[in-house]
């Protein structure tokens, strides 16, 4: 008999759901939320009540009995510094989440207190996997230059490890024996080195690397400093701007990469600003080559702007002289967080204890 285990990945607006069976996706649902009752609740773990009852809404209307269910996994969120891997969503992180003792205010936390919920009402287990906050560094990545300023490992890492698993899988390896460079291409970009299964850098997507559709990657330090200091904005203004407000969408007015491939048919502004993504991008992808010293068996493309032909012929004329390109395009996390879960019950990983694997708390 499968394996039947339901998924749940919080966002801001929606909950994703779907239902496996072993690899298969059975079935699969983004349940939108209304944001005005949303905005009422003053921080995201506020939601969970709000949200239980759309999942069970949702559950009733799709004929799924949760009693069959082997597993529930949810996604992970912007936690305390965690090794990667499948955690049990136990008492002790959603105690943690409650206090607001987490990196940041984020939905996917709610990932974990979903699933806690569900697992204790119909008595199965409960996972989360490679959560935002995995922090896996090597010492000398932290240091930014700046004595007061530590370089913080935040990134797109359940996708980013998902699809390195899969690679490996597909020549015949484990994760564990190879050695990779992986770039999440979304709205932001998160470019990462993986040496014998550990995600030892990557650029931060809001602080740092390449500029993306929504953001500004790295930035002239003092120019940078000189705009703080403008008068033109606050410190709440700057932050939406360099991470919403940048990348495309501050030198073309969209974030939408399609639209933005459609206008350099005609426009050579539009053209130069898209070639110096892909430029910054291919720039990254080497820096990471190089701290894992040139030894490199595959770049990965994913994120959904891999989705774009283009694009990934762009970089391939920077980058295959490194290694051997894979291209695994979109998000991929329910498929992650399923697997993350399969694997688990399967006897193939050891679920961790949150308690244990605290690196450190702030």
């Amino acid at each position: 008999m499968p394996f039947k285990i339901f998924v749940v990945n919080p966002g801001g607006g929606t909950t994703k759901l779907a239902y496996f069976e072993d690899e298969t996706r059975v079935l699969k649902e983004e349940v939108e939320h209304n944001p005005a009752e949303l905005n009422e609740l003053e921080s995201i773990s506020e939601q969970l009540e709000y949200r239980m009852k759309e999942i069970k809404k949702f559950v009733k209307n799709s004929g799924l009995d949760l009693t069959e269910m082997d597993a529930f996994v949810g996604r992970g969120g912007a936690f305390y510094p965690l090794v990667g891997g499948v955690y049990f969503a136990d008492d002790d992180v959603v105690k943690d989440v409650k206090e607001g003792k987490v990196q940041a205010d984020h939905p996917s936390n709610l990932g974990a207190l979903i699933v806690n919920a569900l697992g204790k009402e119909y008595g199965k287990p409960a996972f989360f996997a490679d959560p935002v906050s995995v922090d896996e560094f090597d010492d000398v990545s932290r240091l930014s230059g700046l004595k007061e300023l530590e370089r913080k490992s935040l990134a797109h890492t359940l996708n980013t490890k998902y699809v390195a698993r899969k690679v490996a899988e597909k020549h015949g390896k484990k994760y564990e024996e190879l050695n990779m460079v992986v770039a999440h291409l979304g709205t932001g970009i998160s470019i990462s080195p993986h040496r014998k299964g550990k995600m030892f850098d990557v650029n931060n997507a809001n602080d740092g690397g390449p500029f993306s559709p929504q953001r500004t990657g790295s930035l002239p330090t003092t120019g940078l400093i000189k705009l703080c200091f403008s008068g033109m904005y606050d410190a709440k203004q700057l932050i939406k701007k360099v991470t919403r407000g940048g990348g495309l969408m501050s030198y073309l007015g969209t974030q939408d990469l399609k639209e933005v491939l459609d206008k350099m048919e005609k426009d050579d502004y539009a053209r130069l600003v898209f070639d110096a993504m892909v430029y910054q991008i291919a720039k990254e992808i080497g820096a990471m080559s190089a701290a894992l010293k040139g030894k490199v068996d595959f770049i990965v493309l994913t994120g959904g702007m891999a989705r774009s032909d283009v694009l990934v012929e762009k970089l391939k004329e920077y980058v295959e002289w490194i290694a051997p390109l894979e291209v695994i395009p979109g998000e991929n996390e329910m498929e992650a967080l399923a697997f993350s879960a399969l694997r688990v019950l399967r006897g193939e990983e050891k679920p961790k204890k949150y308690s244990e694997f605290v690196k450190y708390r702030r």
